[in-house]
């Protein structure tokens, strides 16, 4: 009835509701003065039995506890997530799946319990999530590390921005500089040592010593005092994320060195940690929030029969530049 006053779809009265931005002012109004006008109230139990939807969307994170809740980025995009779907009328199941409780995540979210999936921060060992398009949309935040057949992909140009933040230290006069890398486990990881790569390449210098962490505080510590052992005279560093940034520098600290005096360092996020390190993180801005509310908007539209969007939709970083480097 909505759909007819108004003079659009059922569809479109779906997307109105929910909050989709991908409808023009000029429908929104003339849905809301239909809805007005016919007193409806849109009732959540009733559109499930009928739809047999559950109005509901999971979030499914293949991480340990400590990094979900340690991980201020991490944090971000999930804030953007809720942000979008506060606007909607689908709740946010979280899930913190591995590979110990993969048959349980999947039975949950093969049963009718959500309508769909969003996943983020997955390896290559995360196997479970190459099925998981065979039953539900799903977005992804990143490509997926496994084989995936279908869903959407929401990601940032992670070899472009570790060159960028390569070249930093590069500008700066640095010659010998090594790299905290993230996981080798997941493609963000392995894209940044790529753009670390191809700037000292284009650069005409060798690189220093590339040690993995795991994009945890403890990780960036530990991998520094290694970077130093391998090489006590690296005079730059490029962090694949900031909070490895965060546990890096008290241990240059530690060892006597200053930074940027005697050690120029580069992040990657742009998350709160940056602005909590001992010297102000130079970093390669990821827009977090923005990734998240685009993940959401994406699977919104899916689940309202909204297909134009690209299978992998990119977003863009920029450099900050604060006192590190």
């Amino acid at each position: 009835m909505v759909g007819a006053r108004a003079g659009v779809s059922r569809a479109t009265v779906s997307r109105v509701v929910n909050g989709s931005p991908r409808v023009s002012d000029e429908v929104v109004r003339a849905v809301r003065a239909a809805i007005a006008e016919l007193g409806y109230v849109p009732n959540r139990a009733a559109r499930s039995l009928a739809s047999k939807q559950a109005n509901a969307i999971a979030l499914v994170v293949p991480e340990d506890m400590a990094r979900l809740f340690g991980d201020l980025y991490l944090a971000s995009i999930i804030g953007g997530i809720h942000s979008r779907l506060e606007a909607s009328d689908y709740v946010l199941n979280l899930m913190v799946a591995s590979t110990k409780t993969d048959g349980k995540t999947m039975r949950y979210l093969q049963g009718g319990n959500v309508d769909g999936a969003i996943v983020i921060s997955h390896h290559t060992n995360d196997t479970f999530i190459s099925t998981l398009t065979q039953t539900l949309p799903v977005v992804f935040r990143g490509r997926p590390a496994a084989h995936v057949d279908g869903g959407h992909v929401v990601d940032v140009d992670n070899v472009a921005g570790s060159r960028t933040g390569t070249e930093r230290l590069v500008h700066v006069g640095c010659k010998r500089i090594a790299t905290i890398t993230g996981p080798q486990t997941m493609p963000a990881g392995i894209d940044r040592v790529t753009g670390f790569l191809a700037a000292l390449n284009d650069a005409g210098l060798e690189p220093g010593p590339i040690v993995e962490g795991d994009f945890t505080l403890r990780s960036g510590a530990e991998a520094m005092w290694e970077v130093l052992r391998l090489d006590p005279k690296v005079d730059g560093i490029f962090v694949a994320s900031d909070v490895m940034a965060a546990g890096a520098m008290p241990v240059l600290r530690s060892s006597g060195r200053s930074v940027p005096g005697d050690v120029a360092m580069v992040g990657f996020d742009d998350s709160e940690a940056a602005m909590t390190t001992e010297v102000p993180l130079t970093t390669v801005r990821q827009p977090a929030e923005m990734i998240g509310n685009t993940i959401a908007s994406i699977l919104i539209d899916v689940l309202n029969g909204v297909e134009d969007h690209p299978t992998l939709t990119l977003l863009p970083t920029e450099l900050v530049v604060r006192s590190s480097a």
